[in-house]
């Protein structure tokens, strides 16, 4: 899984075929239905790794992309989320994000071994206790799709946007930001516990939101162009 998981973050157009003859070159014995298994655990999609949805209930409301075609030209505008899966020495865990598209500023994150939905609203909560978007952007995952989840949005007037299903570009700045955390911070190091993951996660965003100068921010960081 940590081999599959630094070459997909590399190749996020690999499927079953051909990271199954990338393990093979690299002299692992192994065949399509045992990475097939391991990308299914991972929740690994056909173009991007992203945890599996839980749960096979449809959602009781669906919602449109709202981003199509919209200029973006301010702080909380629009916020977009996303999870996706940190190794550890021993096992893995989940890793939940809320960024401003305008700035590329992390609000909140959290950490969960699970993948049930309350790890998302308390992101959610943080990062309303510090202001409101007009629109709030994520994926089909069931976390987001869940009626607890979008309720609190909804109660916060804010409108919702779903990816289309499957679609990589739909919510392309989150997929961006995991690339940058997972090659600038999570394969650099060994994370032997969730309270290691949590302390160098911290560390990494901070140094993200107030010292990663972006060349798409003018070499500004998000932290500056959030509070502009």
């Amino acid at each position: 899984m940590r081999l599959i998981d630094e070459q997909y973050t590399k190749t996020p157009f690999y499927g079953v075929p051909r990271l199954t003859a990338w393990l093979r070159s690299q002299g692992h014995v192994v065949n399509r239905k045992r990475v097939a298994r391991l990308m299914q655990k991972m929740g690994i999609t056909a173009i991007y790794p992203k945890p599996k949805s839980t749960g096979i209930d449809k959602p009781s409301k669906t919602y449109p992309y709202l981003l199509k075609g919209l200029r973006i030209i301010r702080p909380n505008q629009v916020w977009a989320t996303d999870i996706t899966y940190i190794r550890l020495n021993h096992g893995f865990v989940y890793l939940v994000a809320i960024m401003d598209w305008f700035s590329r500023y992390v609000l909140s994150w959290e950490l969960s071994n699970s993948l049930d939905v309350y790890f998302c609203l308390s992101a959610l909560d943080k990062a309303l206790d510090q202001a409101c978007p007009l629109i709030f952007n994520n994926d089909q995952g069931s976390q987001f799709t869940a009626d607890a989840f979008t309720a609190r949005l909804q109660a916060a007037n804010i409108a919702i946007s779903w990816d289309s299903s499957g679609s990589y570009f739909d919510n392309i700045f989150v997929e961006r930001l995991w690339r940058s955390v997972k090659y600038e911070e999570v394969y650099l190091n060994d994370y032997d516990s969730l309270n290691t993951a949590w302390q160098r996660l911290k560390d990494y965003f901070n140094f993200y939101n107030q010292q990663r100068f972006h060349q798409s921010l003018n070499y500004r960081t998000p932290h500056e162009v959030y509070f502009q």
